[in-house]
Parts: C-alpha cells; sequence; structure tokens
C-alpha cells in the first residue's frame, strides 16, 4: 500500500526532488508539497478514510492547523463521521483556536496534519488544545518526512514515511556546486 501512496504522490507531483531550503534553514535533496495530491478530491478522500482506518481507538473531533492540514483533516474527520475544526494563527502569529469554534473538556481529539517534519505545528496546535483539558491527542499526517516518529510519546500515524537527505547550508553538496536552493513551501 506504502508504494501506492508514494505512485500517487510521484504523479500527482507531490514529491519534489533538487535542492530545497527548508523552513528550518537547513537544505534538502526532497520537498513534499502536498497541496498537489489533494487538489485531486479523490485522493483527499482516499487519503482520509486510509488514515481513518489506520486509527486504534475512537476520537471525538478531528482539528487540523491552517493552511496545509484542512482538506486532508476534513477529508478524516468526515471518514470518521466526526466534526472537523481549524487552528489557525492569531495576529501575534501565535497558533489558536478561532472563528468561535468551542470545544468541550475531557475529548478525544485526533489533529492531523498534511506533512510532518519537525513535528513544531503539531506541538502548537497540542499546547492550544491543552487549555480544553482533553482526555487524548492523537497525531496523524500523509507523510511523515521527519526524523520524530513521535510526538509527546505518542506515534504519529502516517501512510507513508519519506526520509529526504537533510543538510546544513555549509555541508550542503548542491551549495558546494555552486546550486542555489528554492523555497517551494509556505511559511517564512
Amino acid at each position: 500500500m506504502k508504494n501506492n501512496i508514494m505512485n500517487i504522490l510521484e504523479k500527482t507531483e507531490a514529491v519534489l526532488k533538487g535542492h530545497f531550503l527548508l523552513s528550518s534553514g537547513k537544505h534538502s535533496d526532497t520537498y513534499i508539497q502536498c497541496a498537489k495530491v489533494l487538489m485531486y478530491p479523490d485522493y483527499a478522500e482516499m487519503f482520509g478514510e486510509m488514515i481513518a482506518d489506520k486509527l486504534d481507538d475512537e476520537v471525538d473531533i478531528v482539528v487540523s492547523p491552517a493552511l496545509g492540514g484542512i482538506i486532508i483533516g476534513y477529508e478524516t474527520a468526515k471518514a470518521l463521521g466526526k466534526n472537523f475544526i481549524f487552528s489557525e494563527r492569531n495576529s501575534e502569529g501565535n497558533m489558536d483556536i478561532r472563528r468561535g469554534f468551542v470545544l468541550e473538556e475531557n475529548l478525544r481529539i485526533l489533529i492531523v496534519e498534511d506533512v510532518i517534519t519537525t513535528g513544531k505545528s503539531t506541538k502548537e496546535v497540542i499546547e492550544v488544545l491543552k487549555n480544553y483539558k482533553p482526555k487524548k491527542i492523537y497525531k496523524a499526517c500523509i507523510v511523515n518526512r521527519g526524523s520524530i516518529d513521535e510526538i509527546d510519546g505518542d506515534k504519529i500515524i502516517s501512510l507513508v514515511d519519506i526520509k529526504p537527505d537533510i543538510y546544513e547550508e555549509d555541508d550542503c553538496p548542491f551549495c558546494k556546486n555552486g546550486d542555489k536552493p528554492i523555497k517551494p513551501g509556505s511559511r517564512k
């Protein structure tokens, strides 16, 4: 199945090869742009169903960080028959639950992302959700492209793991050959 997921990601050009500047400041030979695969409703629905099928426990609600996680989070919630909300950055740049969304205490919450690299966005969402005293927080994504397999002691549910080569700028072989990196991502 993972080969099929990779084939879909490559066919839709969601997996890019080249020389990329990551939001961490590091360089990589691979970039994952899940927006390219999620533009196809059938794939988005299928990936949401696949994430839902990987859950071992019941959840009460699905939450995703804006912007990248919204489509896959919604599709996962739809597959689970659960409500969906999203978090977004406030005017100070901090992650927050806005737009009148309300969470009760003691919920089992599933955070769904498109790609997890360092876990930064997921951890920010977790901090916001802790204000609502959740019973449990699960984490899931289409692609785990990072070096982490768990967040807060819980395994990350992923459809596929992609471990690209990542370099510090001074050690980057592309830079040593005079190649300039590109930054296709959404984060500044």
